[in-house]
């Protein structure tokens, strides 16, 4: 069967339906091709005993420009408190945003991560790349992140205590080798937004991406497996189109078009547990020690209740390693102070290729117009994040509005 569109997009992630709803928006004809089951892309959800399990812990950040694109109020969104939980010899101490706790100030300004000359310098640096101009942080010398962060005045013991677990489970890297610059817009997004879970999973960021869409311009379970100019082979049978976006994970769009160099390197592994009751009065994250194998524990449930069916509290802890969850069960136990035979595990899963890497040099705004009718786009032509996928999928929808509607297509100086 043959069949003809317009604009083929191959994949339906965040970067793949960014990039259609803009399409449609615009009166053009595009057809979505989706290998998997469902929309997304690696934000997946699924129920299990009743609970709300994304595909490892995974958030929604505000801070991200593109968020903006989102109904956040449809999404019913739970938020996390901005900060962390440190736990030192045994003790938990709390790390947190004084303008969202005011009266926290002296318990973060005490907590055991370094001298007052360590807060102050994370105090300058969240400042800086929370409000000077996006402009002024790319033309910033560019190192790794943990070179940035010594240089901003953080110590051996605000690095190994706060700054290199925490960046780890949002990098997926605990050696800091990340980009100086996507450190400042990482952080920048932290400054200026705040960190949610919608009620039904983060999939559901990308459902309600779909449903902008019309359901029959929707194709699930459809392989794409050539890709050429004008044209897109599935098992099925062949599209053509006037032109084509491939928005799938790096690994794919390098398959389906060999000039694409890219590649997704960093994993993560997440175990869910569930606990007769929250450990926690406030919805913090719990670092990883220095000598564990956890980057980080949370539980979900207290950021938002409705992963949990009937009030149990749902935890996710991670490690950029593949463990199992007897390797670490002792250790998740002791981060939210309770006995390990209190976690009742519900699943585990590990994650190959989360994320692409983002080390010096930073390569934002990779292009995405590969010429002969094809674009490309994902995380891996911009930053590894749901801001980079988003971002790039709306540049792709530019590109391909300028060379099918040169008279009305958008101005590619519009934001990111």
């Amino acid at each position: 069967m043959s069949s003809r569109a317009e604009v083929v997009v191959v994949g339906a992630g965040l970067a793949g339906l960014s990039a259609a709803t803009r399409l449609a928006a615009a009166d053009v004809d595009v057809q979505v091709l989706e290998a998997g089951t469902h929309v997304g892309g690696r934000l997946a959800t699924e129920r299990i005993d009743g609970f709300v399990v994304d595909r490892g812990f995974q958030v929604l950040n505000t801070g991200y420009p593109r968020a903006a694109d989102l109904d956040l109020d449809a999404l019913r969104l739970g938020w996390f408190r901005r900060g962390a939980v440190v736990r030192v010899d045994g003790r938990a101490h709390r790390v947190v945003d004084p303008r969202q706790a005011p009266g926290d100030v002296v318990g973060t300004a005490t907590a055991p991560i370094g001298s007052l000359r360590d807060k102050a310098a994370l105090a300058a640096f969240s400042l800086r790349s929370g409000y000077a101009p996006v402009d002024r942080l790319l033309a910033s010398p560019e190192r790794t992140a943990e070179q940035a962060l010594r240089s901003a005045g953080a110590g051996d013991v605000a690095l190994e205590r706060f700054f290199r677990p925490f960046l780890a489970g949002v990098l997926l890297e605990d050696e800091l080798a990340t980009s100086s610059r996507y450190l400042d817009l990482l952080w920048r997004s932290f400054v200026r937004g705040s960190i949610g879970l919608p009620a039904a999973g983060m999939q559901a960021v990308g459902e309600q991406l779909a449903g902008r869409l019309d359901p029959e311009r929707l194709h699930l379970r459809t392989a794409v497996r050539a890709v050429s100019r004008g044209s897109v082979v599935t098992d099925a049978g062949t599209w053509t189109a006037g032109a084509v976006v491939v928005a799938t994970d790096p690994g794919t769009a390098a398959r389906l078009l060999p000039a694409v160099e890219a590649s997704a390197p960093r994993q993560v592994t997440t175990h869910f547990h569930v606990l007769p009751e929250s450990p926690w009065r406030e919805p913090l994250i719990v670092l990883g020690q220095p000598a564990g194998r956890l980057v980080n524990s949370v539980v979900l449930s207290d950021a938002q209740p409705r992963y949990s069916p009937d009030g149990r509290a749902l935890v996710a802890s991670s490690s950029l390693v593949t463990t199992r969850e007897d390797e670490v069960r002792t250790e998740i136990a002791e981060a939210h102070g309770v006995a390990p035979s209190d976690l009742d595990h519900l699943t585990s899963v590990t994650v190959p290729g989360a994320q692409p890497a983002a080390v010096p040099p930073l390569q934002l705004r990779r292009p995405v117009d590969l010429g002969d009718g094809i674009y490309v786009c994902g995380d891996h032509r911009d930053t590894p994040s749901i801001q980079g996928a988003m971002a790039s999928g709306a540049r792709a929808a530019r590109a391909v509005l300028r060379a099918l509607r040169p008279t009305t297509a958008p101005d590619d100086r519009s934001a990111s």
